[in-house]
């Protein structure tokens, strides 16, 4: 799987078309599907910069083994929390923006303690290295639909 920034990369390329729509694909923009995946990033890596390491415990979650399996996140399985719901108000200056504010979190990543972790709603906690490994997984799935509604 390539590493986030290359998946963050593509999706910049993308953010001059966050107009485009393509109903057979999604109900969403390039836009919504851009904010949403940098919003999720940026909210994630977030919580776990700001949680107790002594904290993390490791639990077995037959989800998370099924999708690490799979490979990919299933279209329209998932409602996303509204913390990471992007607001009607989508422009290139706001993308540009999430974008700026997650390469800033990113650049913090790097000195996040190894046990630092998300509690993620069907997976469970997610250490550094797991969360990194989901936010990975999610904006591949998000850089698909976005490639979907630009190619078709």
């Amino acid at each position: 799987m390539q590493n986030l920034q290359n998946l963050i990369s593509q999706l910049e390329t993308k953010i001059p078309l966050y107009e485009k729509t393509n109903s057979s694909v999604s109900s969403s923009t390039v836009g919504w599907q851009i904010e949403h995946s940098l919003k999720t990033i940026y909210q994630i890596a977030s919580v776990v910069k700001n949680s107790n390491p002594q904290e993390y415990q490791w639990k077995f979650n037959k989800s998370k083994l099924f999708i690490s399996i799979l490979g990919f996140i299933p279209r329209g399985k998932a409602k996303a929390p509204k913390v990471v719901l992007p607001d009607e108000n989508i422009s290139e200056e706001s993308l540009i923006n999430s974008l700026q504010n997650v390469n800033a979190i990113l650049e913090e990543w790097k000195s996040f303690d190894n046990d630092a972790y998300f509690k993620h709603p069907y997976f469970g906690n997610l250490n550094k290295k797991s969360t990194m490994w989901f936010l990975k997984l999610h904006t591949n799935h998000h850089l698909k639909i976005v490639n979907d509604i630009c190619n078709k």
